[in-house]
C-alpha cells in the first residue's frame, strides 16, 4: 500500500485572500476556487498542494503544524514576504537561526537558514 501526499488544508476566514497571498508568496498557480475553497500548486499537475477551506472562527491559539521554507537567502527572502504582509512572530522560539514569521490570518511558518553542509 502506498500514500501519495495530495494537499496541506488551511482552514481561514477568507480562503480566496489568504490563498491568492500564499500564491504569490511561493510563486504558485490557482488549480480550484470556490466561496468556500481555494487550492493552489506548484504546477497544475504537481503535488502537493495547500487548499484553503473557509471556516466561520479566528485563529486563536499558536498553530499545532506549520510549513519550513529554505531560501536561497534568509534576510532577502524575510524582506520580501515582511513586505508582501508577513509578519515576524514570537512563539517562544528564543534565539535561533530560523525566522518564525505568519501569514495575514497569523497562521506562522519559518524561514529557515542555509543548510549545513
Amino acid at each position: 500500500m502506498t500514500l501519495e501526499w495530495e494537499q496541506v488544508l488551511v482552514h481561514c476566514e477568507d480562503p480566496a485572500a489568504l490563498g491568492q497571498w500564499w500564491a504569490d508568496a511561493l510563486g504558485w498557480v490557482v488549480v480550484h476556487s470556490s466561496d468556500d475553497e481555494f487550492e493552489i500548486r506548484q504546477t497544475p499537475d504537481r503535488l502537493p498542494g495547500m487548499d484553503f477551506v473557509r471556516i466561520d472562527e479566528s485563529k486563536k491559539v499558536k498553530s499545532r503544524l506549520h510549513l519550513d521554507f529554505r531560501p536561497d537567502d534568509q534576510a532577502a527572502e524575510v524582506a520580501r514576504l515582511e513586505a508582501h504582509g508577513a509578519k515576524r512572530v514570537d512563539i517562544g522560539q528564543g534565539e535561533q537561526s530560523w525566522v518564525v514569521m505568519a501569514d495575514p490570518e497569523g497562521n506562522e511558518f519559518c524561514v529557515l537558514g542555509q543548510r549545513q553542509q
